[in-house]
Formats: C-alpha cells, sequence, structure tokens
C-alpha cells in the first residue's frame, strides 16, 4: 500500500535505521543521505520517509511530499554550498531506476554534460 513501508526496500530500512547510510539531513517527511556509487563530487539521495515506488507515485499520491522532497534537494545544495547542481528522478527500470522507493538524486561539485545520458 502506497505509503507503507516495504519490508523488502533497501530506502526503507534506510528510513528505519536497519540498513546505515551518511545521512545528512532529515526532516520530519525526508531522509537525505549520501549515494554509496557517488557520480559525482556531491551525490545525496533525497527520499520521503514513506514509500511510494516512484516520483510519478509520489506525486500522484502524496503531492505535498513530493514537494516536500524537492524543497529539501534545495537545502541539501545549499548545505553542500553548491552554486549550481542538478535534480534528477529515475522513473522506471527504462530510466534507470535501481530501488522502487521514489527518490532524487542531487548532484554537483563539477561540470555536468547535456545531454546526461
Amino acid at each position: 500500500m502506497a505509503g507503507e513501508p516495504q519490508d523488502d526496500c533497501l530506502f526503507c530500512k534506510i528510513v528505519a535505521g536497519t540498513i546505515p547510510a551518511t545521512i545528512v539531513r532529515e526532516t520530519d517527511t525526508t531522509v537525505a543521505f549520501r549515494d554509496i556509487n557517488p557520480q559525482a563530487p556531491t551525490h545525496v539521495l533525497v527520499i520521503p520517509k514513506a514509500h511510494h515506488k516512484d516520483a510519478a507515485a509520489l506525486a500522484a499520491e502524496a503531492p505535498a511530499l513530493a514537494a516536500d522532497v524537492l524543497r529539501e534537494t534545495q537545502a541539501v545544495a545549499d548545505q553542500e554550498k553548491l552554486e549550481s547542481y542538478r535534480i534528477v528522478f529515475n522513473t522506471g527500470s527504462g530510466a534507470g531506476q535501481t530501488v522502487w522507493h521514489a527518490h532524487a538524486h542531487v548532484l554537483g561539485g563539477r561540470g555536468l554534460e547535456w545531454p546526461p545520458g
């Protein structure tokens, strides 16, 4: 069910504290932590604490929570002192989503080319 923790979800386990992560920010509704396979000098994931399978589901099922996630991407960028950065939501396996819990990637600290992939 949308919003409920999933036993087989890596990010739900990070939210629960059963899997360690390098947490850089936390609010009542979100957690931000360093990616274990960084693609830029700064690569932080911002996730909702509630489980939603991807960004599209998050936006449809909990738009206020989606706004919290997006607001936290700015807070992460400010905390990391990024003058410019990229926010990426991969939605679906064809777009590179590998963890089925909505999350935003905050990437910065180097030049980012376009197109990205």
